[in-house]
């Protein structure tokens, strides 16, 4: 099998002994992998697991990885490198933990997907679009679902406002013949694309007519909200018609900010803050503050202002416990406890003193 195919661009690293492969789904832990001498499911190493301190770590769909293969092609595979990424995806597992999920790897654009019906939030696609901007990987925004919505031109107008610059916009309409038309020209071949958002938006609808084929089962949306349920349960990767690599992923009612890059995403904001007259303007009620000078001239919306505080303040936080849990991952997997690392410290003064 050609590796090529999926992506590689011969830059891969192999040790010797290994063999290369590519991550194209995960399901519980279970990997299928698609390797020169075609596919195998594989698990993970004990050395690899052992080495890994976090989740993030570990293999996710996208990865490159080595491999050792088995003599029978029936029998599982053992992934015992994972190689480096030049872009991932993650979030903040659901709940309460501060815990990173890995959503996908080594890809080359996210496809942050929004329906034009009650979905319609931009203030979400706001949260999307600064966890892109951390990702590594370049944002495109796919505005699904155009024939139920309200206002095309305010809600286009809506989304504009809140854009990088040069992000691309695409619009997408499955109920017409050459709805998909634009977003199958935007896809490449040998580029890696990651559908990413929440129940509901037509993900895998969009990837079953770019493939010609059903790949995903859908369901209907409540019509109330125009939420839907979690039809795609696993990650997956594969290789379209015109040669492009799409990875669909499960719809996220909840994305946690874990890595993400809040500055780049608000940057009208964060430029209107250096002429503020204090260096920690709040952007409250201080007086000579340019951001609340923009609001009051309509340049800058308040809800606007808001969410920036909000995402800022919630990515500050989760980055912080983050790294205390990395911290405590590596005390445990060196000493078994903190109790026990601050014994051998204990023992290591004493025996230092005499």
């Amino acid at each position: 099998m050609n590796l090529s195919e999926y992506g590689n661009t011969e830059s891969q690293v192999v040790t010797a002994g290994l063999n290369l492969g590519r991550v194209i789904t995960v399901s519980h832990q279970t990997f299928t992998v698609v390797t020169e001498f075609g596919r195998f499911h594989a698990e993970i190493s004990g050395r690899l697991r052992n080495l890994a301190m976090t989740a993030e770590d570990l293999p996710t769909v996208g990865d490159w990885v080595q491999l050792r293969l088995p003599a029978n092609r029936e029998d599982v595979a053992y992934i015992e490198r994972l190689n480096e990424r030049h872009s991932v995806f993650l979030r903040k597992t659901a709940g309460r933990q501060i815990d990173a999920q890995l959503v996908a790897a080594n890809i080359d654009w996210l496809l942050l997907c929004m329906a034009l019906d009650h979905n319609f939030n931009v203030r979400r696609l706001e949260r999307y679009l600064a966890v892109a901007a951390a990702s590594g990987a370049k944002p495109s925004v796919v505005l699904t679902k155009a024939d139920q919505a309200r206002d095309l031109s305010a809600q286009l107008a809506e989304v504009d406002a809140v854009l990088p610059p040069q992000t691309p916009v695409i619009i997408c309409d499955a109920t017409r013949a050459d709805g998909l038309a634009e977003l199958a020209n935007f896809m490449q071949p040998r580029q890696t694309y990651a559908l990413i958002g929440s129940s509901g938006v037509g993900k895998t609808t969009l990837i079953n007519h770019l493939s010609h084929q059903v790949v995903g089962e859908t369901q209907a949306v409540r019509a109330s909200d125009s939420h839907g349920r979690h039809t795609t349960t696993t990650r997956q990767l594969m290789v379209l018609p015109n040669q492009s690599i799409v990875i669909d992923t499960p719809g996220m009612r909840e994305l946690g900010l874990m890595d993400a890059d809040v500055a780049a995403t608000f940057d009208d904001i964060v430029q209107l803050a250096q002429h503020c007259r204090f260096s920690d303007c709040t952007h409250q009620q201080e007086p000579g503050c340019a951001v609340q000078a923009a609001i009051a001239t309509g340049e800058v919306d308040a809800t606007r202002l808001r969410s920036y505080q909000e995402l800022q303040q919630e990515a500050s936080v989760n980055t912080q416990l983050r790294g205390k849990a990395r911290e405590q991952a590596k005390i445990k997997r060196m000493f078994g406890s903190k109790k026990q690392m601050q014994a051998v410290r204990k023992a290591s003064r004493h025996h230092q003193k005499y």
